[in-house]
């Protein structure tokens, strides 16, 4: 098989592509540009996985990047095991027909305990005094130790978080690399993820995220120019762009507001109980799941959500089905934000009572996507957190704010502007002129088989 790389550039899309970005700009007039029509939901574990099996979520199980187990009675987010993907991936289609076959997966989701020769993610250490150390996952497990020797301790706190920046996308690219010259797989993923900072914070505005912009092109530069010295045929592509928003709708609020939801009060901050509640949502970018505890309640929700401001689908389980997720994590119902909006977790209706996560950045337990992570209250008391971390004292890195209207750019729709959806940039037009994220499958198996 052919030696193939997909570069997967977080938030690409030709809104972004010009004068800020002139490799890419170059590069895509000598090959060819083709957008990519977004399935439901538009966000990283699912497009992802529609990629690598070339099944929609209906049939893999990716219904979002989190979703409510129903049995544990817990919202779970950003987990990381690969047998939550169902369907065969690509790289086990491959190995069947070609046993020399590998492959790497350098920091694409799901990416632990699948079957793939190589991969890398981030894992941090949780001490049993509470701090949380950067660090990451490989298998095998001496990868990681060769290549936090080679190239430093994986830069956790600038892959997330307010202090997001190129520092993590480089460390990736770099891995990759290197990977690369150890084992020579077959076929390499590659997760580029600094767009999605800039972008989510600020929007498509270029000449505010012109240095960003910058930098992500100088990283695909160098991979491009790597792998093409290493004869491998070259995918570049992303799993989502990214549109302005101006509204941040808080679904649990309007729940509350209505006696849905249940509500915990622990050391006088108020917790989520959704095995208490009668329905809630589990907010992810534009799309948000409405699991309903109390069946009797079903339409009363519906209606009610159909009747908020910036909702422009509800969709109960047959019409689901329509939108390829009607598969069992899907919530009972499935929202869709309109263009401009999106949606919030926030479920407290005073912050002076909000749950202590809710100030830090901590992806597992909120019940809910909260890009305000990217966002701090103020540097003068990060820089006071970090100097008690530093003297050996406990601490909370409280710095998040609890303002949603920070947020200026968003995904996650299906019906965008062909400028804000995703792109995918190979040697030669594809088959289809109008592509959908299950046909990433069969490109990237065409690129393989030559």
């Amino acid at each position: 098989m052919n030696k193939t790389v997909v570069i997967d550039v977080v938030g690409l899309s030709s809104s972004v592509i010009g004068e800020h970005t002139p490799f890419l700009q170059k590069y895509i007039s000598e090959k060819h540009l083709a957008h990519i029509q977004p399935a439901l939901p538009a966000v990283t574990t699912s497009m992802q996985s529609a990629y690598l099996t070339g099944k929609f979520p209906a049939e893999n199980g990716i219904v979002g990047n989190g979703w409510y187990d129903r049995t544990d009675c817990e919202v779970k987010f950003w987990k990381q095991s690969n047998k939550l993907v169902e369907g065969e991936k690509i790289w086990d289609k491959a190995k069947k027909e070609d046993p020399s076959f590998t492959s790497a997966m350098m920091f694409w989701w799901y990416n632990m305990y699948s079957s793939a020769d190589y991969s890398v993610t981030p894992r941090p250490n949780y001490l049993a005094d509470g701090r949380k150390m950067p660090d990451c996952y490989s298998h095998p497990a001496e990868l990681r130790d060769h290549l936090q020797t080679k190239l430093g301790q994986f830069p956790l706190f600038q892959f997330w978080g307010p202090g997001a920046n190129i520092k993590s996308t480089q460390w990736i690219a770099d891995s990759a690399m290197e990977t690369d010259d150890l084992h020579n797989p077959t076929l390499t993923l590659i997760y580029l993820p600094h767009l999605d900072y800039c972008l989510q914070k600020f929007g498509p505005d270029l000449p505010v995220i012109a240095k960003e912009l910058g930098e992500i092109d100088k990283v695909v530069e160098q991979l491009v120019n790597f792998y093409q010295k290493k004869g491998a045929k070259v995918i570049i592509l992303s799993e989502y762009g990214i549109s302005p928003v101006s509204n941040p709708i808080h679904l649990n609020r309007v729940l509350r507001q209505n006696d849905l939801l249940g509500i915990r009060i622990e050391r006088g901050l108020e917790l989520l109980d959704p095995g208490a509640s009668k329905a809630f949502a589990v907010a992810d970018h534009q799309i948000a799941h409405i699991y309903i505890n109390d069946k009797s309640v079903t339409e009363k929700v519906k209606a009610l959500l159909k009747a908020v401001p910036g909702v422009e689908l509800v969709l109960d389980r047959e019409e689901q089905a329509k939108y390829n997720i009607n598969h069992e994590r899907a919530g009972d119902l499935v929202l869709m934000a309109d263009e401009k909006s999106w949606f919030t977790y926030y479920f407290w209706l005073d912050d002076a009572v909000a749950p202590d996560y809710a100030r830090v950045v901590d992806i597992h337990k909120k019940p809910g996507y909260d890009p305000v992570e990217m966002f701090m209250t103020s540097k003068a008391r990060a820089g006071y957190k970090l100097l008690r971390k530093k003297a050996g004292f406990r601490y909370v890195m409280d710095v998040i704010p609890l303002d949603a209207t920070l947020i200026k750019g968003s995904h996650g729709r299906v019906g965008v502007p062909q400028k804000y959806q995703p792109v995918l940039i190979t040697d030669t037009a594809p088959a289809k002129e109008a592509l959908v994220a299950t046909d990433v499958f069969d490109i990237i198996w065409q690129h393989l088989k030559g």
